[in-house]
């Protein structure tokens, strides 16, 4: 078949790296790519706001399956252009999106299903109503934009003051727009974070290996909340017991709760979660894969990735089988000189070339651009240098080996990926994924 993969970051140059190894693939593009992705697939411009011209690019390249990497794309309603065009296109229709678009959205949908999740102080669309409630939470307080803010449009904090002034931040002065002009308030949570995500035709789904991510900037859990800093998978965070309360609570309901809404979901489902004292809870639903889960995903997965998404998005899993390789898998984000706030781009990158010949390494990129054989940086996540090995130590070995071959000025990264004090309870609920 011939694939489309829509995006531009480290999660869609893992899909690709992926997609190329199955023997049912013939033809890869990539819209609009990055300068890794350029070596392993077409790279395509396209405005990845508008769901036509995406509609127009698959029709015109005779596409048999377009995969849709980002939110936004998402959101702003590829799919249902897609469906509309006859076009075949794996993730959600725009109203089944909003379960990421739209925290509030969300939470009405958990509570109205009885999917545990954390509770919720209150939902405001006034600043002042917003501010007045913070004299009746407890602490941790979890504060949530309601739309889509690229994974920092949430704060977890203990601090009147710094909720107050994040409040201000989002609903006075407008910081994100229009995607924070309406604020959930909720508890915190404590406990252990782990990433569930299924590829669902609807029905039936089969479930991808166990991820944790590292969402803040610095070692031990410190810094300003990010994107992603880092994940990791080992089957061993994921007890056979738990995996079966997280599917018979979480994921069933949810799939349950979508008919019964009547709102049709073909495509990936990420289930941001906390698994607490009273058992695991519901974070938040992202619509789509997770950044940088799936590139840990990704060098597990041994089996013909593109014929599950073509199933899932044209008829049914059932009865379809996937293999994980065993032992463990990591990704360590290297990132510019100032992310998450303003990044320091158009850096030269080097190295890249004696990282990748560390045995078992395997570079993937985020945010750089190629010009001719030179990359240079375009973005706040630069490259994911990835690993898999019979263990998470020596996974997390080998990847952190790529990365002293890697020479990009400014660049920082987490030390502490996959390091058992890392991936402890954080005290509270985590921020959005990205």
């Amino acid at each position: 078949m011939k694939v489309l993969v829509i995006g531009s970051g480290g999660r869609e140059h893992a899909i690709v790296w992926k997609l190329a190894q199955n023997r049912s693939v013939e033809k890869i593009w990539c819209a609009p790519g990055n300068g890794g992705i350029s070596q392993d697939a077409e790279c395509v411009a396209v405005d990845l706001r508008d769901p036509r011209a995406a509609v127009e690019l698959a029709a015109g390249k005779g596409a048999d399956l377009t995969i849709v990497g980002p939110e936004l794309p998402l959101v702003a309603g590829i799919a249902d252009e897609f469906a509309r065009s006859g076009l075949v296109l794996l993730g959600p229709p725009q109203h089944a999106a909003q379960l990421e678009g739209s925290k509030i959205f969300a939470k009405q949908f958990m509570e109205r299903h009885a999917i545990p999740t954390a509770a919720i102080y209150g939902m405001c669309d006034s600043p002042a109503d917003a501010h007045m409630l913070l004299g009746s939470v407890d602490w941790p307080l979890v504060i949530k934009a309601d739309g889509l803010c690229a994974g920092k449009g949430v704060l977890v904090t203990s601090s009147a003051d710094e909720a107050a002034d994040f409040l201000t931040r989002l609903m006075e002065m407008g910081e994100f727009g229009d995607a924070g002009r309406r604020v959930l308030l909720e508890e915190g949570l404590v406990g252990e974070e782990l990433s569930y995500i299924i590829l669902t035709d609807g029905k039936d789904y089969i479930s991808l290996a166990p991820t944790r991510d590292h969402k803040r900037a610095f070692d031990r859990d410190e810094g300003p909340n990010t994107g992603g800093m880092g994940a990791y998978s080992v089957d061993e965070i994921l007890p056979a017991s738990l995996e079966r309360k997280i599917r018979a609570t979480i994921v069933e309901p949810t799939l349950a709760g979508l008919q019964a809404d009547h709102i049709t979901y073909r495509g990936f489902l990420y289930f941001g979660l906390m698994l607490t004292a009273d058992g695991p809870k519901v974070l938040e639903y992202n619509c789509r894969l997770g950044d940088p889960e799936t590139e840990a995903i990704m060098l597990r997965a041994d089996f013909d990735f593109a014929e599950a998404c073509m199933q899932a998005a044209t008829a049914s899993l059932a009865g379809f089988r996937p293999r994980w390789l065993p032992g463990a898998s990591a990704c360590v984000v290297v990132a510019s000189r100032g992310y998450p706030g303003n990044p320091m781009t158009g850096v030269r990158i080097d190295g890249l070339e004696e990282g990748a010949k560390v045995p078992g390494a395997v570079i993937l990129h985020a945010g750089t651009r190629r010009d001719q054989n030179v990359f240079y940086t375009t973005g706040g996540r630069i490259l994911d240098v990835c690993a898999r090995g019979a263990t998470l130590s020596d996974a997390c070995g080998t990847a952190y080996t790529a990365i002293t071959k890697i020479d990009i000025r400014g660049a920082h990264y987490r030390s502490d990926i996959g390091a058992v004090k890392a991936a402890r309870s954080r005290g509270a609920a985590a921020p959005e994924s990205n």
